[in-house]
């Protein structure tokens, strides 16, 4: 079995889930200060043994990616964080619509209609997310959700399509199915 773990909070009550700063509140983000410039870097067959200015280190970043800079997320804790933000309330269902395929959109309105992760003074967020890859193109994926004491089961499966885009085709919630009815 390949299981892997993509990320886990370590989440203290009362304070916000890490990566949603607000950027208006002063103290959250450090100031922009502009890179140092550095020259373009020569290919391999071109490179010739000159020393590097005096202004720059020898290792200072090129413009390109910064180092440390963090990498883009993956489809699962996208999906995880738009299907919690739909089940809490914080979203409508239709904003889900076009990230949905089959019967999944069906699914995603009934489980909201009855408003399950809704907590009552306490936002429900993401506390880590699990993913299993069945075959090429497709990922089974679970989440825990924690609203203050309570902990809930999120499991979703995310497919690719052929525009390479993911979209989830199932969603389920901790607790008895529903009754699968065919079409």
């Amino acid at each position: 079995m390949n299981k892997v773990m993509t990320r886990t909070v370590q989440h203290r009550p009362g304070t916000r889930p890490p990566g949603r700063r607000d950027p208006r509140r002063p103290g959250t983000t450090p100031p922009r200060t502009p890179a140092p410039r550095t020259p373009a870097p020569r290919t391999p067959a071109t490179r010739t043994a000159t020393p590097a200015p005096a202004d720059t280190a020898p290792d200072a970043p090129t413009g390109r990616t910064a180092p440390g800079a963090p990498l883009p997320p993956r489809p699962t804790d996208l999906f995880a964080d738009r299907l919690l933000a739909v089940l809490s309330g914080q979203r409508p269902v239709h904003w889900m619509l076009r990230h949905t395929a089959g019967r999944a959109y069906d699914e995603l309105a009934r489980l909201a209609e009855r408003g399950p992760l809704r907590a009552r003074g306490v936002r429900p967020v993401v506390r880590d997310i699990g993913y299993y890859v069945p075959r090429r193109g497709a990922i089974e994926a679970f989440a825990r959700i924690g609203a203050g004491d309570q902990l809930r089961a999120m499991a979703f499966r995310l497919e690719q399509g052929p525009d390479l885009r993911w979209r989830c085709t199932a969603v389920e919630l901790g607790g008895p199915r529903a009754p699968r009815t065919d079409d």
